[in-house]
């Protein structure tokens, strides 16, 4: 799972943000120094920015941004990420198609837990998508991002054709 120093070595959609898999196994994996979330409600919250804040460990640059914060940091001729190897979290599939609009590169996007909700279908044990968010993440495929679905690291990846098809099925 190399990426260049200085880079985002990986954009991962996620419901919960920061949590035990992204600090516990994510992290180590990447060999990442640096966590930014990019999420307009947790930008706009004192209280969830610092619950967030405390389960960071010291060794670790952290950083919540809205959207736009994080588009100005990381697309071309931003400041870049704030740390060598920085793990980029969005919320929702939509925030990361909106990154990728607003012109941040997103070679590689990880789905790592979505939540069911009414009209998203089972494509693994942690992640559900609509139709739209399947729509969205084939623009980004053709846009040059490879996704891919999984939890953990240690888990055997689900790229977009299997996923496609797994939607089809279900």
């Amino acid at each position: 799972m190399s990426a260049p120093p200085n880079s985002v070595a990986l954009a991962r959609v996620d419901n919960r943000l920061v949590h035990g898999q992204v600090l516990e196994a994510w992290l180590p994996a990447l060999d990442a120094q640096g966590i930014v979330v990019a999420d307009d409600e947790a930008a706009g919250s004192i209280l969830v920015r610092s619950a967030m804040a405390l389960a960071i460990p010291s060794r670790i640059s952290f950083q919540v941004l809205s959207l736009a914060q994080a588009a100005a940091l990381f697309r071309p001729g931003g400041e870049g990420p704030p740390a060598p190897r920085t793990l980029l979290l969005v919320r929702e599939v939509r925030d990361a198609a909106t990154l990728r609009e607003q012109g941040v590169p997103l070679p590689r996007l990880n789905l790592g837990n979505i939540h069911f909700r009414a009209g998203r279908k089972a494509l693994s044990s942690s992640v559900y998508l609509d139709q739209v968010e399947l729509d969205l993440l084939t623009q980004l495929a053709a846009a040059g991002t490879e996704i891919e679905l999984r939890a953990v690291p240690s888990e055997a990846p689900i790229f977009l054709a299997q996923a496609k098809a797994r939607f089809d099925l279900a």
